[in-house]
Formats: C-alpha cells, structure tokens, sequence
C-alpha cells in the first residue's frame, strides 16, 4: 500500500502549524492564567486521581512490595498512562464535530479539509508534551531523576499519533453523516478509561481477562510508555514494528475513507 497520507500533511505543513497555533492560543485567550491553564489542569487531575485511588480506595501498584506502595509511585504510573489516554480522548471527542464545526471550509472557500485532523492531533499532543513535563518533575522529586530510556518515547507514541490521526479522519467523515456518532464516541471514552490500564498495570488483572484487555489498541501504548518512561526499559521490537505498521495501515485507511466520503459534505451541509 503505498502511503498517501504523509505527502498531504507535509505539503500543508505550514498551515498545520499555523492552525495547531492557533488552536493551542485560543483555548486559553481571555485567561488570566493563559497557557499556565495548560500545566494547571493535568496537575489538578494528577492530584484528584492519586487522592482518590491511593488514598480513598488504598490502591497499589503493582505486587504490592515496600516500592509500589509508594503514593507517589502510583501516581507516576498512573499519570504516564493518563497522558497517553487523555492525547487519544482529545482526538476522538472533537472528531465528530470537526467538519460540523467548520462548515465555512467546506461550502463557501476551496480549504484542506484533511488537515483538520492534523490539527487536532497536533493541538492534542501539545498538551501531552505539557504534561510529560510535569511527570518528569514528579519523576525527578520522587525517583531523583529520569530514565535515559524516556529518550524511545517518540518512536512508542508514533503508532498512538498516526493511529489517532487516522481514527479522526473516520469518526469526522462519519459526524458529518451520521450525527448520533458524537453520543457514541463520548459514551465510548469513557468506557476505555477504565478499560486501558490507565489506574492499574495489566499484571494486576487475573490471568483469564489479559487476552481480552490486550484487544483494546491503547492498553500496549500505555504499558510501553510506562517501560520506557517509568521502568527504564527498551520498548519491544515487536511492538515497535506491529504497532507503527497498523497505525500506518489505520492512517491511510482513514485518509482515504475521508477523502471519499468529503465529496457529500457539502450536500449535507
């Protein structure tokens, strides 16, 4: 299959940037904290869920030992796997609506559409490098430092990025469609949550329910964010290349299916 997708958001990158820009500064306009908000709300989310789950239900991570029952080590590990879910929740909440809520693109001036998802995708892993950055504080005043392995981080996110990008394309040709399909994707979210190991590891859950954990796409992607960032291990080999290789395969799927489908949009606009 030869890859269409990266020669279009490359042609456009100067508008993507430009969009992604303005995406990020308008969120926080009119602020007083402006882009302190940025920091702010992954901090306040660190805070309440560690409170919550470590505190209120006395979970541990991991076997139990002296080291996993560290609050702060349950909120590190807790932390890394909610910055991976919140960059994948970002893209596919705002999928569904993001051709709806550009209707002037679409029926009154010749624009990229395909590069809307970009810039979801774009403003959504900004806001995941901002909460990297206070992980590694956490790391830094918990650990005393941080794994030279957090350096893999880029080639285990980029399945989670083109994998994000492609489910964008879908979810937003099929919004446009099929208007229930927001409802859906929310209701959806919020089921992963707690279905992606985000407030625990995979080895905490009885060995009968691993195979099925293993079926949701994100749960591989949390787990080797925390071996990298958080273990100081290599990711897997095989992860890198299974993983980078269907979301490639998702990438160009959803490229194609929106491309398609963006002949109707302005019928049904």
């Amino acid at each position: 299959m030869v890859l269409s997708f990266p020669k279009a958001l490359i042609r456009q990158r100067q508008l993507i940037w430009q969009l992604t820009e303005r995406e990020v500064i308008g969120r926080y306009r009119g602020s007083v904290l402006g882009w302190g908000w940025s920091f702010l709300n992954p901090l306040l989310m660190l805070a309440v869920y560690s409170f919550v789950f470590s505190q209120v239900f006395q979970s541990r991570w991991g076997n139990g030992s002296d080291n996993t029952n560290d609050p702060m080590v349950f909120a590190i590990n807790l932390f890394a796997g909610l910055i991976v879910f919140n960059l994948f929740a970002e893209c596919a909440t705002k999928a569904p609506s993001l051709v709806l809520a550009n209707t002037n693109y679409v029926t009154k001036v010749v624009f990229p559409l395909e590069i809307l998802a970009g810039v979801t995708v774009g403003a959504a892993s900004f806001h995941a490098v901002t909460s990297l950055v206070i992980l590694a504080i956490f790391q830094i005043i918990g650990t005393g430092g941080i794994p030279l392995t957090t350096f893999w981080l880029p080639l285990v996110w980029l399945p989670l990025v083109v994998g994000s990008l492609g489910l964008t394309w879908l979810l937003a040709a099929l919004g446009v469609f099929l208007r229930d399909i927001g409802q859906v994707v929310n209701v959806a979210v919020s089921m992963l949550m707690f279905l992606s190991a985000v407030f625990y590891p995979v080895s905490a859950l009885p060995d009968a329910w691993r195979p099925l954990l293993s079926l949701n796409p994100l749960v591989p992607i949390i787990e080797e964010t925390r071996r990298v960032c958080v273990a100081g291990m290599p990711p897997h080999s095989a992860y890198l290349l299974v993983g980078t290789a269907l979301a490639l395969i998702l990438g160009e799927l959803g490229y194609r299916s929106f491309e398609k489908a963006r002949r109707g949009f302005a019928d049904v606009l």
